[in-house]
């Protein structure tokens, strides 16, 4: 046998080379087009970050934290010494024994607690109103164009941005509690003055740089997903191996994206152990935290299911022994339920002979349909990757089940004529 031409040979190394690196800048380029879709959806879209948000109102964590504020931003004292000192020296005008009457000094932080706890109950009672929800939910939509927050940093409104300081103005809500107190009976809380007190919901001195990162995101984002898409696509189609390369493809984006949900959980982390004194408490941050980055978890928990899923389908769908095996043991199957149909009378006809004469392009339909619905899902997640792969193999069963039916159909009696006889 004569060597292959040495421009041949060339040609191959040039596109096998060609192919990897396509591949692999595919596979560094999914993760960070799953965090361009968060930033779009999540960050510029009004409603899925209202959407996002709002369960924060009723989240215990967050309740208790801005109660605690509320509180302190009220700020109502009550002086209990002046009180009592002012009560005994009335009781001593009446005729009280001075014994007596100077024990109603001690009452003094009774006086301070009672005070305290009844601003408590009134702050809590309005964070677990749906008047709370309501002034949450009401903020964060008016404040979108702000709420683009951190990611921008052109914050304004309920929500500021300020120095790597993320804020939340409740100069409001200290209003509405304020009032509450002031109908409780709690009267000095009208001398309360009008306040801007701010929650920091986040603090860190690299926010300028999430922000540039965010903004470059931004910009990218229309067409990050065509551009990883059209990469991946032409390493897969250039490798000489393409089904291999497919299974390759499918688990690098994979594991891209478990190094990104690795890194989340350890930013988490990092983060909480981080807190400054001024941020709300450590469990209405990770609240915060974890509302914020669930669809991005979601995504990349689905790119990894689905990755897994396309790797599986190249493999079993290749020429080793196992496939061989798997699809062999899906055929005898396929076959012995046709036979079992038959003898009962039931038999496919015409269309189970249509199915084995276009089963590959029914197969291949199939998929591409599949991918089209997954392509158009809004917001798809590891239960709609389950669902439809279920659904494939479902269609997969009923194409082999058919087909197997066509194979055993006798010829019909034109056919016969056409047999000739010896």
């Amino acid at each position: 046998m004569s060597n292959p031409p040495q421009g041949d040979r060339a040609g191959k190394i040039v596109r096998s080379t060609a192919s990897a690196v396509l591949i692999v800048l595919a596979c560094i380029l999914v993760p960070v087009t799953v965090i361009t879709v968060w930033v779009h959806d999540i960050a510029l879209d009004t409603d899925r970050y209202v959407k996002t948000m709002k369960p924060l109102a009723t989240d215990r964590d967050i309740e208790d934290a801005v109660r605690h504020r509320l509180v302190d931003a009220v700020d109502v004292r009550v002086n209990g010494k002046q009180i009592t000192t002012d009560i005994s020296n009335w009781l001593k005008s009446q005729g009280l024994p001075p014994r007596a009457a100077d024990a109603v000094k001690a009452l003094a932080p009774q006086v301070d607690e009672a005070a305290n706890a009844a601003a408590d109950q009134v702050a809590k009672r309005f964070v677990e109103s749906d008047r709370f929800e309501k002034l949450w939910v009401t903020a964060n939509r008016t404040a979108h164009s702000a709420v683009v927050h951190a990611l921008t940093g052109k914050g304004r409104g309920a929500i500021g941005v300020e120095e790597g300081t993320v804020t939340l103005d409740v100069g409001t809500a200290v209003e509405q509690v304020k009032k509450e107190l002031v109908d409780a009976g709690v009267q000095v809380a009208s001398h309360v003055p009008t306040v801007e007190k701010q929650v920091v919901l986040f603090k860190s001195d690299k926010l300028d740089q999430f922000q540039d990162a965010a903004h470059a995101l931004d910009l990218a984002g229309y067409w990050m997903p065509v551009i990883t898409l059209l990469l991946g696509a032409a390493g897969v189609l250039l490798a000489r191996r393409r089904r291999r390369a497919l299974a390759k493809a499918a688990l690098g984006a994979a594991f891209g994206c478990l190094v990104v949900a690795i890194a989340l959980v350890v930013a988490r982390r990092y983060y909480l152990d981080h807190l400054p004194p001024t941020v709300l408490s450590e469990p209405a941050a990770a609240s915060v935290f974890d509302t914020l980055l669930r669809f991005l978890k979601d995504t990349l928990r689905t790119v990894i299911v689905l990755g897994v899923v396309v790797a599986l389908g190249a493999y079993f769908a290749g020429p080793g022994r196992l496939p061989r095996a798997v699809r062999g043991w899906a055929e005898q199957g396929a076959d012995s339920t046709a036979r079992w149909t038959g003898s009962h009378g039931i038999t496919t006809g015409r269309v189970g002979t249509w199915t084995e004469a276009n089963r590959k392009w029914l197969t291949i339909g199939v998929l591409l349909l599949i991918t089209l619905v997954y392509a158009l899902w809004n917001n798809p997640t590891v239960l709609t990757v389950v669902v439809l792969v279920i659904i494939l193999l479902a269609a997969l069963v009923v194409i082999a089940l058919l087909a197997a039916d066509g194979r055993r159909t006798p010829p019909t009696t034109a056919e016969q004529q056409e047999t000739p006889t010896h």
